[in-house]
């Protein structure tokens, strides 16, 4: 399939400017409020809102090299899959879809193949993760933000929020989206990578995380419905060292442990993977 790059304005027309609020204008290779406030495009295509240093717990350069080579070998193609089906009975096909915490942009652009005629903004705080998603799909753009603080997205602008393993900022996702849009977050399962866990020092999943997501998100949203989403994986070497290193474990497990303890394993290996979808509406 073929595909014209959507012009940046477009874009980036639900975004305004992160320090007055105002309107955001393109201006050759920056966006301009009408206070002079100035945000580049970056020369991977992102936009950059973050001023000064970004985010303690922003992916890394590596973390993201690792992600975009796991999700490169298919293995949630099977989640890709599922929030495209879930966002075309939740979205208009020319809605605006927004990412938040879009990682390298492979979910978003999933969802906006199944949305034919929708344009999706995401925002990540690391530059890295937002120079992938800036060239995931022709109609969706990257910028830099971190999500715990106010969104720079105008006020009911957004018709669906994707939220994927992801900070949830739920006072900002209502405030966003438009009515009748809804929220659609990803967390793991209980049995997210059991069997893998204890080996490779990954961080468990606690069972009472759906419960917690719902009591955080209440004020804002009512729960209309959650879906569990189970595969098993075959993982070589390199796929365990990758899945490792692309997640919240990899500042706790150095590279040369991980590959340690992955030669310890028997390949390849049978891994679960385990999610539940919920899709929430603003109250």
């Amino acid at each position: 399939m073929t595909y014209t790059r959507t012009d940046p304005g477009r874009l980036f027309a639900a975004l305004v400017c992160p320090v007055c609020g105002g309107d955001l204008a393109l201006s050759g290779r920056s966006f301009l409020c009408p206070d002079r406030h100035t945000f580049d495009l970056a020369r991977h295509g992102y936009l950059s809102l973050l001023s000064g240093r970004s985010a303690a717990s922003a992916d890394t350069a590596a973390m993201v090299q690792a992600r975009t080579a796991f999700l490169d070998a298919g293995h949630y193609d099977h989640l890709a899959r599922a929030l495209a089906t879930a966002a075309t009975s939740l979205c208009p096909t020319d809605g605006t879809v927004l990412d938040a915490g879009v990682g390298t942009g492979s979910y978003l652009a999933a969802v906006l193949d199944a949305l034919p005629d929708a344009v999706g903004v995401g925002l990540d705080a690391s530059k890295y993760a937002a120079r992938w998603a800036a060239r995931a799909h022709p109609r969706g753009g990257a910028a830099t933000w971190d999500l715990w603080r106010p969104l720079p997205v105008r006020t009911a602008a957004v018709d669906l929020v994707l939220n994927v393993f992801a900070p949830r900022n739920g006072a900002e996702f209502r405030r966003v989206l438009r009515p009748g849009g809804a929220l659609l977050v990803v967390t793991p399962g209980p049995e997210h990578l059991a069997e893998l866990r204890d080996r490779m020092g990954l961080l468990s999943v606690d069972a009472a995380k759906e419960e917690r997501l719902h009591r955080s998100l209440a004020e804002w949203f009512a729960a209309e419905r959650s879906d569990s989403l189970d595969a098993a994986l075959t993982l070589g070497a390199d796929d365990v060292e990758h899945l490792v290193s692309m997640g919240p474990s990899a500042w706790h497990v150095g590279s040369e442990e991980v590959r340690r303890r992955t030669a310890e394993l028997e390949l390849p290996v049978r891994v679960t993977a385990s999610f539940q979808l919920s899709v929430y509406r603003p109250r």
